[in-house]
This record gives C-alpha cells, sequence and structure tokens, in this order.
C-alpha cells in the first residue's frame, strides 16, 4: 500500500541556482547532491524541509535519460516563463516567512492574503516555478474570498 509522497521533482533550470535558492532563501537542507552514473551522469539534487524529513524535492533540470531533447527545451520555457505552480509550501506563521523571504530576495507575486483555507502568498523561485506559501485555518471559512487566479507572467 502507498503510504505517502516521498520525493517529488521540481524542474529548474540551473541546479546550482537552484540549491542556492532553496537552501540560503527558504531555509531548506540539502538531503543528497550525487551525480549518479559517473562524471558524465545524471546529478541527483534534493532538497527538504528540515522539520519534514520523509518528502523531498528533487531539482531537476530537464533533459536526459527522462526528457528528448525537443520535450527538455519546452519544459524549459514552461518553466522560465512561470507557466509551471510546483506545489503548496506550509509555514505556521506567513507574515513572518513572508518578510524573511522578502528580505532575502525572494520574489513574491502576491503578498498574503486571506483565503477561505488560511493566509496565502505567492511566490517564485529562480527558475519561474511558483509555490503558495500557506498557514492553513483549523477548518475552511467559506465567508472569505477565494481571490484571484494568478494571472502567468
Amino acid at each position: 500500500m502507498i503510504k505517502g509522497i516521498a520525493i517529488t521533482a521540481v524542474w529548474v533550470l540551473d541546479q546550482d541556482r537552484a540549491k542556492d535558492f532553496y537552501t540560503n532563501k527558504l531555509g531548506m537542507e540539502v538531503r543528497t547532491d550525487m551525480t549518479m552514473g559517473g562524471d558524465k551522469g545524471m546529478r541527483w539534487l534534493t532538497v527538504g524541509a528540515k522539520d519534514q524529513p520523509d518528502v523531498e524535492l528533487t531539482l531537476m533540470v530537464p533533459g536526459p535519460p527522462g526528457l528528448d531533447p525537443e520535450s527538455a527545451e519546452a519544459m524549459k520555457k514552461l518553466v522560465s516563463e512561470g507557466a509551471l505552480g510546483a506545489g503548496v509550501l506550509s509555514t505556521d506563521d506567513i507574515h513572518r516567512d513572508y518578510e524573511t523571504f522578502k528580505a532575502r530576495g525572494v520574489e513574491f507575486l502576491q503578498e498574503p492574503q486571506e483565503r477561505p483555507y488560511g493566509t496565502e502568498a505567492i511566490l517564485r523561485d529562480d527558475s519561474g516555478n511558483w509555490f503558495s506559501l500557506t498557514q492553513r485555518n483549523e477548518q475552511l471559512d467559506l465567508d472569505k474570498d477565494w481571490g484571484e487566479c494568478i494571472e502567468p507572467m
């Protein structure tokens, strides 16, 4: 039986820049940084939240072995244009983290806004992926506005 999600891929344009962004700006830790298949092999780079050791993001540059050259270029274009949302990052104090991340140079597409499910801000990583940074409510408050969809950049 499936017990949960362990690793999920985030497409990035440069693994060194992404490593710096996710660790130094967002405060995650490196879990794995190795080359699989020798010196010319694929770099396997994973990061994760310090308090969640069982979940990792693998920071992958589009290309072989998973993508042919044409598909890799299409994926890089989508990432760089900010067309891909990579997920939701949870926090217990969105206003603190919003200010901390802004001071570290993180680009926000939306400042914290009240939503039925909690308070949400939208940020972009150094490649163009956007994430919802969310402090969840204990229960839905359907009297609050769902807000506007984020427009592509």
